[in-house]
């Protein structure tokens, strides 16, 4: 009975089916436009009109010649040495209390001549600093000993310092709280180069921001990791450059979340901070990467009349979320699809893999096409025209300003190793400060017409002036002349040199000192110069 029963009655559907084929679910599913093909016309949005608040370029004297070093002097003004020997000197009389040692005030010719010495190790390169004064064959630089001796630039290192020890006394005393503030040890510096660098160069129409990284073993808590970047563990710096020169124009260093952040991600502020310069105009095309692009950041820009482009993200907010028209798996290289929502045009390009855009300056194609390599059906390589959407093609031209930026710095770098974080910053900053001054003397020649010295015979052009305005170590040799061992000291036997620790049979009469005085070692002038100086 009870299966006659059942076939009578007909078995019902489960709820979870009748909502899978309802019409109103279905609806949902498909939420949104379909992606277009490169067969439907799209409209091109209306091209930005730049307007910048001061003629693109150097801000400079446009008929002039300006040396390596006046360049360089624009960012290590005299106001900028004048805060580096003041603080310096201050921290050097508070440790020589602690340590007794005495401390010998360093003059601004002495910071002149400890800096240049920093941008000459960046050309000449070696392991040690000690290595620079060495007298072997091997190391014979009489350059560095010219300029300075070895203890004495040894010393103003170790005592280096761009920010008050009592301001950094008090700064400290405020950890744990929001007071306290992080970069406390290169503030006045920090402030001094980032102004310089707003004031001396205004940023052509197309303009980039990306991360650059400051390598350091440093045990200091804001120390990222970037695990896609050349360099993966170091300070990470946002930076705002110029795309067809590379000039830094703006960065902050990241200390990690501070101020009151804006909900709409670190990427959004981030560029809302670099880009708030109030002498920066109207019509700028801007070129970001997937960490910073998402339509509430570019809508947002579009108010403040910067255009902007850069790849995205397919799970952001406001990305479109429809599967309708979709790619399907074996699609030919080169196809392009795009989607328009009010001003905001995303792009999605098949090439040896699918790369998403987003854009407020550009139309979905212009009949643009780009080679690429593939195999045929005989497995010969062959150059084939694909189509390319505009947005990917000037994505390519002006994404790199920061890696320019990079690049230069890279060559030549002045980092080396150090036991304090704020000295791989400053070294960072005398980086970026040669760097600028480089590309300003590029753009002063493009603009007088008349041709560019190389990044390495700028710099050693402006090592050499930077070595004629700095201190000269002492060349007078002493009134007290090397003599022979005494016959008490020769039964002792050979003792280590005070310098190259080498076995010498030889010592002052003075300063009753061993040191080496052969034709391969003088330790003897090397010592009394530098004891001259101190």
């Amino acid at each position: 009975r009870s299966l006659s029963a059942s076939k009578l009655t007909p078995p019902l559907k489960s709820p979870s089916k009748k909502r899978r084929q309802s019409p109103r679910t279905k609806k949902t599913h498909y939420d949104g436009d379909r992606w277009h093909n490169v067969d439907e016309e799209d409209v091109e949005p209306p091209q930005p009109r730049f307007r910048p608040e001061r003629d693109a370029g150097p801000q400079l004297n446009r008929t002039a010649h300006y040396t390596p070093l006046e360049l360089f002097q624009l960012f290590f003004s005299t106001t900028v040495i004048d805060t580096l020997v003041k603080n310096t000197n201050a921290y050097g009389e508070k440790k020589s209390q602690t340590q007794k040692e005495s401390w010998v005030p360093v003059t601004t010719a002495d910071m002149y001549s400890f800096i240049c010495l920093v941008l000459y190790m960046g050309i000449v390169p070696l392991k040690t600093l000690r290595e620079f004064w060495r007298g072997s064959r091997l190391f014979s630089l009489p350059f560095p000993a010219s300029v300075m001796p070895c203890r004495r630039f040894l010393s103003i290192s170790s005592s280096l310092h761009m920010n008050n020890p009592a301001v950094e006394a008090a700064n400290d005393q405020k950890k744990g709280t929001s007071g306290y503030d992080r970069l406390c040890k290169i503030k006045p510096l920090y402030e001094q180069i980032l102004e310089a660098c707003h004031t001396f160069f205004h940023p052509y129409q197309h303009i980039s921001i990306d991360e650059r990284m400051v390598p350091t073993k440093a045990r200091i808590g804001f120390k990222q990791y970037i695990k896609n970047k050349p360099i993966k563990w170091g300070f990470k710096l946002f930076v705002l450059a110029d795309s067809s020169c590379g000039y830094t124009l703006n960065f902050f260093v990241y200390g990690g979340r501070e101020g009151q952040p804006s909900g709409k991600g670190l990427g959004y502020d981030a560029v809302m901070r670099l880009l708030n310069i109030p002498f920066l105009g109207k019509g700028y095309k801007l070129y970001v990467d997937s960490f910073y692009t998402s339509p509430t950041l570019f809508s947002d820009l579009l108010l403040r009349k910067i255009w902007a482009c850069g790849t995205v993200r397919s799970n952001i907010d406001g990305f479109p979320r429809t599967k309708n028209n979709d790619m399907p798996k074996k699609t030919p290289r080169g196809t392009i699809q795009w989607l328009r929502k009010g001003q905001l045009l995303f792009v999605r390009w098949l090439d040896t893999r699918q790369v998403t855009m987003c854009s407020t300056i550009h139309k979905a194609y212009n009949n643009d096409m780009a080679d690429r390599k593939v195999k045929d059906a005989d497995g010969q390589w062959t150059v084939k025209q694909v189509p390319i959407p505009g947005c990917i093609k000037d994505y390519n031209r002006y994404m790199g300003g920061v890696d320019l930026s990079d690049a230069l710095i890279g060559y030549y770098n002045v980092i080396h190793k150090t036991q304090k974080w704020y000295k791989t910053l400053f070294y960072h900053f005398v980086d970026i400060a040669t760097v600028n001054a480089f590309i300003l003397h590029k753009e002063m020649c493009k603009l007088q017409n008349r041709p560019a010295v190389t990044q390495k015979n700028f710099r050693e052009q402006l090592i050499l002036s930077l070595a004629e305005i700095g201190s000269t170590p002492c060349r007078s040799a002493p009134q007290n002349f090397m003599l022979p061992v005494s016959p008490d000291r020769a039964t002792a036997g050979r003792r280590a040199c005070v310098v190259c620790k080498r076995k010498s049979p030889v010592y002052c009469s003075t300063c009753q000192k061993t040191l080496c005085f052969t034709s391969l070692r003088n330790c003897y002038s090397e010592w009394h110069r530098s004891n001259d100086s101190d």
